[in-house]
């Protein structure tokens, strides 16, 4: 009854680590489109983007800029969301609105991001902990074989199948886990790059709306 019930235990190990490897795939991707999403194509673009605002913010032509931040081309994109952000609050003293941006940057953008970076994390250490079961459980079955062996000796083939099984699944674990340790470090790079342009283009962004502010302030 035990042997049937590890050889059936065997089959869920497979299942399991196909599902943590398909599961570990889409996770790199969706990260990696969602990232790609809230950055802009390039720094020509970012400029142009940028340009435009400050046009229109030159003007103090804030409708202007909220319309543009939501044209479909820059609506998901973390900066002209930062922006919308800023343009609600800014009955604000300046230093509270940039932190009320701040927060929603971390709140909103980062923290959806560091939520899926951790279930890749979570299956990095689950694929070899799921192969190291598989190797737990090959061995018990290796070692009942040998246990009930009679005079004759052990069945090699059957012995062979169950050391292979326990070795195998260790090779599967390790195969699902490298390729999501490499995913998942080049993912923070990019996250890490995001912020930093983020921040930097914010910068910008609140130099030229301080500017409108103080123009459209009574003296």
């Amino acid at each position: 009854m035990g042997g049937h019930l590890l050889d059936a235990a065997g089959y869920g190990i497979y299942a399991a680590l196909a599902v943590t490897a398909l599961y570990g795939i889409y996770g790199v991707l969706v990260l990696a489109r969602r990232i790609a999403q809230k950055r802009f194509g390039s720094n020509a673009a970012a400029e142009q983007f940028l340009d435009d605002v400050r046009d229109r913010l030159s003007r103090r032509d804030f409708d202007g800029v909220a319309a543009v931040c939501d044209t479909p081309g820059y609506w998901s994109k973390a900066v002209p969301q930062l922006i919308l952000v800023a343009l609600q609050n800014r009955n604000l003293p300046p230093a509270k609105t940039r932190r009320v941006v701040a927060e929603n940057f971390e709140r909103e953008i980062l923290a959806d991001l560091e939520y899926r970076t951790s279930w890749i994390a979570t299956l990095v250490k689950s694929a070899p902990m799921l192969g190291l079961l598989g190797t737990v459980v090959g061995m018990i079955l290796a070692f009942e074989k040998i246990a009930g062996a009679t005079a004759q000796g052990v069945d090699a083939k059957a012995l062979g199948g169950d050391i292979s099984f326990a070795l195998v699944t260790t090779a599967i674990g390790l195969i699902i886990a490298i390729p999501l340790v490499l995913a998942g470090a080049a993912l923070h790079v990019r996250i890490g790059k995001l912020q930093d342009s983020v921040q930097q283009h914010l910068g910008r962004f609140f130099d030229d709306f301080d500017a409108a502010q103080q123009g459209d302030r009574p003296a």
